[in-house]
């Protein structure tokens, strides 16, 4: 018994969901000490809310992005473009929406819904043939479209922000499915079907060898081109149904303002949730508590009332002290024991 509770605390210890997950429990404790009923939930018409449901719902978009981010790192590249193909998808969308004959009617949704993702597609396309086939340095080859592809928005809006009222697109941001918003089931969803496809099948394998030693994984018959750009079409995938949700959770597309900056909140879901950058090693269940806890985070600073002008210093704070606690030498004085790697072997 003492050597199985041993292991299992030697496992839990080792787990990169660990402190993640402690982090998040500690944010939502702060919330119930700030506000005692923000865990609870009431039922509407059929429809949960509660403060819970809106940081699903809220980060529903961010943690999709980190979704497709995840499998871009962990084939050693990184994506700097989903916030302009969040822009682009939903002008698209929009743009096609308000020019209709009849701005209203759920088959122009559809066609604009599939145009959107039919575009992002085409650009994820676009970076992973920069970065598997021309062999472009992924930092650079999505920097170019980060830069180039808000102005494409901009050009698809004509510069405005494009409203509109179409129930059924207004469904995907605002509406709601079993009791929980759709953005939140969609959301689910395609984790669910991502950690499925990448531990239940060889896939999840192949990245992570593309990601420890491409040209081992080249040479030993993996198709690692075909993986690096499969990363980039779905993480741009992921981009344009966050940009559709974005869009219609206000009705309107703003190519200045949707996505900006968010591949930057990604890319830290991904880190916190202890998915390496140097590539390998991905954990799905950690990008899903990473982008929780940003979202935790945001609606810490707002529940505590602190100072929009000290926010951003406030989250940078807790993201700081999160890192430090994965740091293998800082986890190693905490539980005062040398790093793995600086280990003398005993004869």
């Amino acid at each position: 018994m003492g050597t199985l509770r041993e292991s299992l605390g030697e496992r839990l210890r080792r787990s990169p969901l660990v402190l993640p997950a402690a982090a998040l429990l500690v944010l939502l404790l702060v919330n119930v000490v700030v506000t005692p009923g923000f865990l609870a939930l009431r039922v509407v018409d059929g429809h949960l809310f509660g403060s819970v449901v809106d940081i699903l719902k809220n980060g529903a978009p961010t943690a999709l992005i980190a979704l497709g981010m995840t499998l871009v790192v962990a084939t050693r590249g990184i994506d700097l473009s989903v916030g302009a193909t969040v822009a682009i998808a939903g002008s698209v969308a929009c743009t096609w929406i308000a020019g209709a004959s009849d701005p209203t009617d759920p088959g122009t949704a559809l066609v604009g819904i599939v145009l959107a993702l039919g575009l992002a597609l085409v650009l994820g396309a676009w970076n992973g043939l920069l970065v598997a086939a021309f062999g472009i340095q992924p930092i650079i080859a999505t920097l170019v479209l980060m830069t180039a592809g808000r102005g494409l928005a901009m050009l698809i809006t004509d510069g405005q922000i494009i409203t509109v009222a179409n129930p059924l697109f207004a469904e995907l941001g605002g509406g709601f499915l079993l009791g929980l918003p759709v953005a939140v089931v969609v959301a689910a969803v395609m984790f669910a079907a991502v950690a499925l496809l990448t531990r239940r099948t060889a896939l999840g394998l192949l990245i992570e060898s593309v990601g420890v030693n491409p040209t081992a994984s080249r040479l030993s018959g993996v198709r690692a081109r075909g993986i690096v750009w499969g990363g980039y079409v779905f993480a741009a995938l992921c981009a344009g149904v966050a940009g559709l949700m974005i869009s219609s959770n206000v009705t309107a597309a703003d190519a200045n303002n949707a996505g900006l900056w968010i591949e930057l909140d990604a890319i830290l879901a991904v880190v916190i949730g202890g998915t390496l950058l140097t590539g390998g090693r991905y954990s799905i269940g950690g990008t899903l508590l990473g982008a929780l806890i940003l979202q935790t985070l945001t609606t810490t600073v707002y529940t505590a009332g602190i100072p929009p002008e000290v926010s951003l210093v406030f989250k940078a704070a807790v993201i700081i002290v999160v890192f430090l606690l994965q740091a293998e030498k800082v986890r190693a004085l905490l539980h005062r024991r040398r790093p793995v790697g600086e280990r003398v072997a005993t004869p």
